[in-house]
């Protein structure tokens, strides 16, 4: 069966965007240029187009995917979502990297939209989730085993709360390895609902054990991509309100998409800072890359400013890490307004 297509010609910027990555793509190349310039504006046209589908389009619930250059989604499967790792939230301790030891972007103003992606990686040739001694040794362990987290912030508190006292709200944009079935990724929303109390938790949501409760959106399978191809991924996610909240994950070839209602925490009313890395594959693991590696990390916003956010260090908000040492940080304003540093071991 064919899946409907869902276009919207109608979005100005996403018609100039085919516009760029046609010229990107089509230019005659002179006997001039060198392969290295054709792989550049290759690059450079790759890079446009996950920008574009990691805007905030409004095409309803449900899962898509699409393939570069096309701009078109197309429906994809929905996936219920039984994770093989009971999730767990942040404990004190220091990690390299990860385990609340990150840099966070802040808004100058409310974020809609942040995407994550990786601008430079060198090195890297071996990966590996390993258990971490006061998370359990829990996980989703082994050799290119990880997940590309986005996480907003844990300071809010909104209706989904329902007036439990010291009640507040996190939303994570996840990509994870085998996270729900062997051999395929997982692309989904995790909700939590922290200091909600010993109340049972509400529909559609579970107990963590400690207090907290928490819940996946559905999810849309993607390949598990070697950590060796990180500079070639990205991850976003968006929040509307009245209207959906979605995460795209994209490989370099293909898109992947899935939405959902912004009424299941109301995150897009209290989103003020974003955290964007790789790390370990769920239940406090840690990502194990061999050495020397060096990677540069970039979170942009969209948060209705072209205000510089600020860099904010050991801000993060997921339990899972990396072996990597953070480095300098730096921002940019702009029309992207973002922040970027370095991790290496």
């Amino acid at each position: 069966m064919t899946p409907r297509k869902i276009r919207y010609v109608h979005y100005a910027v996403h018609i100039a965007a085919a516009a760029l990555i046609g010229t990107c793509c089509l230019l005659p190349v002179s006997a001039a240029q060198t392969a290295d310039s054709a792989a550049e504006a290759e690059a450079a046209a790759r890079d446009n187009w996950r920008a574009v589908m990691a805007e905030p389009i409004e095409l309803g619930a449900g899962c898509f995917q699409a393939s570069y250059p096309s701009l078109v989604w197309e429906l994809a499967e929905c996936k219920e979502l039984h994770p093989r790792v009971h999730p767990v939230l942040r404990k004190p301790g220091q990690e390299v990297s990860g385990n609340g030891h990150d840099y966070v972007a802040e808004a100058a103003g409310r974020i809609s939209g942040t995407l994550g992606t990786f601008t430079k990686v060198t090195g890297v040739k071996t990966e590996k989730s390993v258990g971490v001694a006061q998370y359990g040794g829990g996980g989703i362990l082994g050799p290119n085993e990880y997940s590309l987290q986005l996480n907003t912030n844990f300071t809010g508190t909104t209706a989904a709360c329902k007036g439990h006292s010291g009640c507040v709200v996190w939303q994570q944009f996840i990509y994870a390895t085998n996270y729900a079935v062997e051999g395929e990724a997982a692309v989904f929303m995790q909700y939590w609902l922290i200091g909600w109390g010993n109340a049972a938790c509400p529909s559609g949501f579970h107990s963590d054990g400690a207090g907290d409760c928490y819940g996946n959106s559905k999810y849309v399978s993607a390949p598990d991509v070697k950590p060796t191809s990180l500079a070639s991924l990205s991850l976003s996610g968006t929040a509307a309100p009245g209207g959906s909240d979605t995460v795209v994950f994209t490989d370099g070839r293909t898109a992947y998409r899935i939405s959902g209602s912004d009424n299941v925490l109301d995150i897009s009313q209290v989103w003020k800072e974003s955290e964007f890395n790789v790390v370990g594959d769920a239940g406090g693991s840690q990502a194990d890359f061999n050495t020397p590696v060096s990677i540069t990390v970039k979170v942009a916003l969209t948060d209705g400013t072209t205000s510089a956010p600020t860099c904010v260090a050991n801000a993060g908000t997921t339990g899972e890490s990396n072996n990597l040492n953070l480095g300098k940080c730096s921002t940019a304003s702009g029309s992207s307004p973002s922040i970027g540093f370095t991790e290496s071991n």
